[in-house]
C-alpha cells in the first residue's frame, strides 16, 4: 500500500504519477528516450506505478564538482587543478540572454508546464509515429537536470556513469520521479541556474561560468546574444557542435537557436538575422588544470599539497573519502609557500643546473620553528616531455618522490648531537688514523652489538694520506674527518644516533627502518632534500623540531556555503637541548667560515652548514641554515647511473663534484634571494674549549672529497668501502665498483639491501 500524508489521502509525488496514468507514463518514457512510438500508448507494462511508487522519496543532490584553487602564503595563485572545470555562478550573474536561449533551445515550454510536458510527449510521439523512427524527444529541462546529477553522481568510474546514462525505461520512470519531486521543491528559476551550472558544455567546461571562460574569455553574465545562443545550441552535442572544431556546424547550429528565440518572441526577428550575421567570434582560453600549469615552478609544491590532502586523516577517515572531497573540488587552499624564497630558488636552480643536463638537482627550504615549507624546486620540470618529470625529488618516496640519495657527510652533525647529548664534550679528540677498520664491537638497541669481520675486517679511509690525526670535533667536523665520526659512533654506540635521528624527523626516503650499521654515521641511508632541510631547521630552532607543513587554510565551498577544513598542524618537540643545538650551530658555522662549505656563505649574515659527497660521486649536498630559514640542496643523477667525474653541469665543467663546489653556490643563491629584505638573525653563542692548534695543511671535506680535495666517502665509508655493498643512491641503480676483493661474509649482518658497512650482530 502507498503510504499516505497524515492528512490522508496520496502525497503531490503520488498524485502526479497516478494522474500520468500507466499508458502515458510509458509513452513519456519512450518519447524521453526517443524510441519509435508505433504503439507506445497501448505498452502499458505492469506494475509501472508499482515500481514507480517503490522509488526512494528523495533524491540524492552531491554537491557539484568545481575547480580547486591552490594559493602561495600571499595569496596568489599557484595552480588551479579539478576532476571538472566548474565555476558554480547563482541566476543573477548568468546573462538573461543565455537563460532564454537555453529554455528556447531545449524546452520552450519550461515555464508552463510541470516536471513532464505532456503536450510535448503527445507531440514527439506523434511525429515519431509519422515518421517510424526517432526524429524527436521530449524530456523537459527538470528531466534533464535530474539526468546530469545522475552523471555527477556517478563521477568518473565508468560503469556508474554508463548506468546513469543507459537507455532503459527503468531509468527513465526514475528520472521522471525525481522530475516530479524537483519540480515541487526548488521552482523554475532554481531549477535552471543548478541545470546551467551542471550541464557539459564541451572543451572539459561544466557549467556556463567555465564554458563562458573558456570560449569567450569573459564571464557568464556578459555574454551576448550571438554568444549565449551559441553556448546553447553546444548543449545537445557538444563534440558535433564544437566551435572549436567544426566553426561551420556551430554556427549553423548558433543560428538555429536565434531562430528559436526570435520564434518565441526572445528577442526580435531583426535581432536575431543581425546575430546571424556576426562571426563567432571565439578567444578561446586553454583548460588549465593541475599541478602541470603550477606558476614560479612550483608544480612539484603543487603535487605535495595534493599527496598531503589525500593521504592525512584530518581530511576523512579513508582515502577514498579523501579522494572523493578532492575531485569535488570548490577549494581555496592556502599554502606555506613562501613566492619570495620560492622565486629565489627557481631562479638559483636555472642559474647553475640545466634540465638538460645529466644530473639533476632539488631544492627545498623549511622555517625552523614552525616547519613551514617555504619553496621546493628541482631543475627538471614538471611534465611529461624530454627532461621533464613528473617525480618529485625532493621528498620521500610515499610522497610522490624517488627512493632518496644518500646524504653523506651531511648525516655526521646528527651523530655529533647525539654524542653531545650522551655527555661527550665538544672539544673531544680522537687519534684519527687516515686508514682503519671499524672499531669492534658497538652497541646497538635492544642490547644488541654489532661486531667486525675479524677474519677480513670491514676498514675505511680518509681521502687524502694527509689527513691524520689527532683531531677535535671543531676540526674534525669542518674537514669532515670519516675516521673520526666512526670513531665518536663506536663510542657512544649506534642506538643513540638512529634515536636522534628519529626525534629530528630524519628518515629514509623509501619508508625502510635504519640499520643498526656504524656506517650510517657517513650518510649511507636515502634521505630526500625535504627530510633533510627539516631536519636542520631543529639546529636553527635550539633543538625544536617541528613536522614539516604545506598547508595554511582550506575552505570548501558548496553550493552557495562556504566552510573552513580541518587542515594538518606542524607538531613541535624537543629533539636535544638547547646548548647541544647551540653547540652544533658553532661546528657548523666553522664549516662555512673556514671549512669544506666556504663558497655557501652569506657574507655579513650568519650562517652554519655542511657538505656531503657521496662515494663515487653519485650524489653531492649542501644543507645549511640561518636562524630564521633551513635549506638543503641535491645534485645527482636520480638513476644513480651517472658519476659525478668529468661532467658539465650549468655550462661548467667540473673534474670532479663536490659539496661545497655545486650545491654550495646552489644554496648561497637561493638562501640569498629567500632571506632579501629579511632580518639579520644571530646564532646564540657558546663556547667551546680550542684543543691544541696543530697544522695539517689545506684538508679537504667529506672525508676529504669536498671542497680543497676531490670528494668524500660518505655514501659509504670514504671511497674505501662505501656504498661497495649497494647503496643505491637516488632510487635503484647500478652498485660503485669497489677498487678491492670483497672479503668474504662481509656482508653479513647487513640491513636494507646492504646500506651498511660489513660485520655481523653478536
Amino acid at each position: 500500500m502507498p503510504k499516505k500524508r497524515s492528512g490522508g489521502g496520496l502525497s503531490p509525488t503520488q498524485q502526479a504519477a497516478k494522474f500520468l496514468g500507466v499508458s502515458v507514463l510509458a509513452g513519456a518514457v519512450l518519447a524521453g528516450i526517443a524510441l519509435p512510438a508505433v504503439g507506445a500508448l497501448g505498452l502499458a507494462a505492469k506494475g509501472s506505478v508499482e515500481s514507480f511508487d517503490e522509488l526512494p522519496a528523495n533524491m540524492k543532490t552531491p554537491p557539484l564538482s568545481q575547480r580547486t584553487t591552490i594559493l602561495d602564503a600571499d595569496g596568489g595563485q599557484i595552480a588551479t587543478v579539478y576532476s571538472r572545470d566548474r565555476t558554480v555562478v547563482p541566476l543573477k550573474d548568468i546573462s538573461p540572454y543565455l537563460q532564454k536561449a537555453i529554455v528556447a533551445i531545449e524546452d520552450s515550454r519550461f515555464y508552463q508546464h510541470g516536471a513532464v510536458d505532456l503536450k510535448g510527449v503527445l507531440r514527439a510521439l506523434n511525429k515519431n509515429a509519422q515518421t517510424g523512427g526517432v526524429s524527436e524527444g521530449a524530456s523537459t529541462l527538470t528531466q534533464q537536470y535530474v539526468k546530469n546529477v545522475f552523471i555527477e553522481e556517478a563521477g568518473d568510474d565508468p560503469t556508474k556513469v554508463a548506468q546513469a546514462t543507459q537507455q532503459t525505461i527503468g531509468r527513465k520512470i526514475r528520472e521522471l520521479k525525481y522530475a516530479i519531486q524537483v519540480e515541487e521543491e526548488l521552482g523554475k528559476k532554481k531549477i535552471l541556474e543548478n541545470y546551467l551550472n551542471i550541464t557539459f558544455f564541451g572543451q572539459q567546461a561544466y557549467g556556463v561560468e567555465a564554458a563562458a571562460q573558456r570560449y569567450f574569455s569573459k564571464s557568464a553574465k556578459d555574454l551576448s546574444v550571438e554568444q549565449a545562443a551559441l553556448l546553447a545550441g553546444i548543449v545537445q552535442s557538444p563534440s558535433r557542435y564544437d566551435p572549436v572544431n567544426d566553426e561551420a556546424e556551430a554556427t549553423k547550429r548558433r543560428n538555429t537557436v536565434l531562430q528559436r528565440m526570435a520564434a518565441v518572441g526572445d528577442i526580435s526577428r531583426a535581432q536575431a538575422a543581425d546575430a546571424m550575421k556576426a562571426p563567432l567570434g571565439l578567444k578561446v582560453s586553454k583548460p588549465k588544470n593541475g599541478c602541470i600549469t603550477a606558476v614560479k615552478g612550483a608544480g612539484f609544491f603543487c603535487d605535495y599539497v595534493r599527496e598531503v590532502f589525500l593521504t592525512d586523516p584530518v581530511f576523512g577517515k579513508t582515502k577514498e573519502r579523501r579522494a572523493k572531497v578532492w575531485n569535488q573540488g570548490g577549494l581555496t587552499i592556502r599554502t606555506t609557500m613562501d613566492p619570495q624564497s620560492q622565486n629565489a630558488a627557481q631562479r638559483s636552480i636555472k642559474d647553475h643546473v640545466y634540465k638538460s643536463d645529466e644530473v639533476a638537482t632539488a631544492a627545498s627550504i623549511v622555517q625552523p620553528g614552525t616547519g613551514k615549507i617555504l619553496a621546493m624546486g628541482q631543475s627538471r620540470p614538471y611534465g611529461f616531455k624530454k627532461n621533464e618529470t613528473q617525480i618529485n625529488l625532493s621528498v620521500d618516496q610515499s610522497m610522490g618522490g624517488g627512493m632518496g640519495y644518500q646524504p653523506g657527510s651531511t648525516f655526521k652533525p646528527i651523530v655529533a648531537a647525539a654524542a653531545l647529548e650522551d655527555g661527550m664534550p665538544a672539544n673531544k679528540t680522537y687519534p684519527s688514523p687516515y686508514q682503519m677498520a671499524y672499531p669492534s664491537p658497538v652497541s646497538a638497541c635492544d642490547g644488541k652489538r654489532w661486531v667486525n669481520d675479524p677474519n677480513s675486517p670491514a676498514k675505511l679511509q680518509n681521502e687524502n694520506s694527509s689527513e691524520v690525526g689527532p683531531y677535535d670535533m671543531r676540526e674534525a667536523t669542518a674537514k669532515s674527518v670519516n675516521t673520526y665520526y666512526v670513531q665518536m659512533i663506536s663510542d657512544i654506540g649506534i642506538c643513540p644516533v638512529t634515536t636522534m635521528a628519529k626525534k629530528m624527523g630524519v628518515v629514509r626516503a623509501d619508508g625502510d627502518k635504519m640499520p643498526q650499521v656504524p656506517s650510517i654515521a657517513l650518510g649511507t641511508q636515502e634521505m630526500s632534500p625535504l627530510t633533510m632541510a627539516n631536519a636542520y631547521a631543529t639546529f636553527a630552532s635550539r633543538g625544536m623540531h617541528c613536522t614539516p607543513i604545506a598547508i595554511e587554510s582550506v575552505n570548501r565551498r558548496v553550493g552557495d556555503k562556504t566552510t573552513s577544513l580541518e587542515v594538518p598542524k606542524s607538531t613541535c618537540s624537543r629533539a636535544m637541548s638547547e646548548n647541544t643545538a647551540d653547540t652544533i650551530n658553532a661546528l657548523l658555522k666553522g664549516v662555512v667560515e673556514d671549512g669544506t662549505g666556504t663558497k655557501a656563505g652569506l657574507g655579513s649574515r650568519p650562517s652554519a652548514g655542511k657538505t656531503g659527497t657521496t662515494d663515487e660521486r653519485y650524489a653531492a649536498w649542501f644543507v645549511g641554515y640561518t636562524p630564521n630559514m633551513a635549506g638543503a640542496v641535491w645534485v645527482g643523477d636520480p638513476a644513480h647511473k651517472r658519476k659525478m667525474s668529468g661532467i658539465t653541469i650549468g655550462g661548467r665543467s667540473y673534474g670532479k663534484v663536490f659539496g661545497g663546489e655545486v650545491p654550495g653556490p646552489i644554496w648561497r643563491d637561493m638562501m640569498s634571494g629567500a632571506l632579501e629584505g629579511k632580518p639579520v638573525e644571530n646564532f646564540n653563542s657558546v663556547h667551546i674549549p680550542d684543543s691544541k692548534p696543530r697544522d695539517r695543511g689545506d684538508g679537504d671535506g667529506d672525508g676529504g672529497r669536498d671542497d680543497g680535495g676531490d670528494g668524500d666517502g660518505d655514501g659509504g665509508n670514504d671511497g674505501f668501502i662505501g656504498g661497495l655493498v649497494g647503496g643505491n643512491n637516488g632510487g635503484g641503480g647500478d652498485e660503485p665498483t669497489p677498487s678491492f676483493s670483497i672479503p668474504e661474509g662481509f656482508i653479513r649482518g647487513q640491513g636494507n639491501g646492504g646500506n651498511g658497512n660489513g660485520g655481523r650482530f653478536g
